[in-house]
């Protein structure tokens, strides 16, 4: 879908879509033996508020949401298109914002880096007037080889073209698997996302850290969380991953920003960690 801001009805059938899968969610897959979706607080909270984001939630506009990046983005390990990451999120966000028209957009390219989503910014990003750009990066850099430095800059010049939009912006770092960690330039990779973002003032979604999580501290077999493969998220991780990403979106896209505090420290405390 393109240009979806164009008239009203365009935002009603954006809610009726958003809602519609809603509906389609209770049936989404499940199997009675999987374990359940853990995303601690200090993991997932985005430390900077998405303004925009909140200001079309509380309006009632239809809020935009663009999911750019590569094959996890796009659906590669899911069983079906419903079952990615960018329609799941869209069915988890719909849950939260039940009378709020909200779209989320998939462009994302199998084998993608981020040169070639730059390349292709104008014509799959910005011309859909997004309030949010979710940009999953960097796996396929660490996957193929890369230098540092031109990586830093190609990485804060996506930045500025999302900030120059006006949208939102929410880097999403490499997902924690086997053929990635196998690299030893990944945690490499995930520092400079994270540099980058900080010095940008941009906000990054810690995929990496909370897929590690599930692995190394909740006991969870890769094979719970990823495609035969041992790359891609299989249903499970698609769906754990989108309701922890719905989460930390919810939370930074709160106008009240001292409720959003309290909320975090109740967390914190509840969880029994700091942030």
């Amino acid at each position: 879908m393109r240009h979806v801001r164009k008239g009203i009805c365009c935002a009603a059938a954006a809610g009726a879509i958003a809602l519609g899968y809603l509906a389609a969610g209770v049936n989404a897959p499940a199997v009675a033996a999987d374990p359940p979706c853990v995303a601690p607080a200090d993991l997932v909270r985005l430390d900077l508020p998405l303004e925009r984001t909140a200001r079309h939630l509380a309006s009632r506009k239809l809020t935009l949401i663009v999911a750019l990046g590569s094959s996890s983005t796009a659906g590669s390990g899911a069983s079906s298109v419903e079952a990615s990451y960018p329609r799941r999120l869209m069915v988890e966000l719909a849950r939260r914002f039940p009378t709020e028209p909200l779209m989320v957009l998939n462009r994302g390219i199998a084998g993608e880096r981020v040169v070639d989503m730059l390349a292709r910014f104008d014509d799959t990003v910005a011309s859909e007037h997004p309030d949010l750009v979710l940009w999953q990066l960097g796996t396929n850099a660490v996957l193929r080889g890369y230098e540092h430095g031109k990586s830093d800059s190609v990485i804060r010049e996506g930045i500025r073209r999302i900030k120059a939009i006006g949208a939102d912006a929410v880097l999403i770092d490499p997902q924690y698997a086997p053929k990635v960690i196998a690299q030893r330039q990944v945690e490499d990779m995930v520092d400079l996302i994270s540099s980058a973002a900080a010095q940008e003032k941009v906000d990054v979604f810690h995929r990496f850290a909370l897929m590690r999580h599930w692995h190394e501290h909740e006991g969870v077999p890769f094979e719970t969380f990823l495609s035969t493969d041992g790359l891609h998220m299989n249903d499970w991780g698609h769906s754990c991953f989108a309701k922890a990403l719905a989460d930390a979106i919810a939370d930074a896209a709160a106008l009240d920003q001292t409720s959003r505090k309290d909320n975090l420290e109740s967390k914190a405390a509840t969880t029994g960690e700091a942030h």
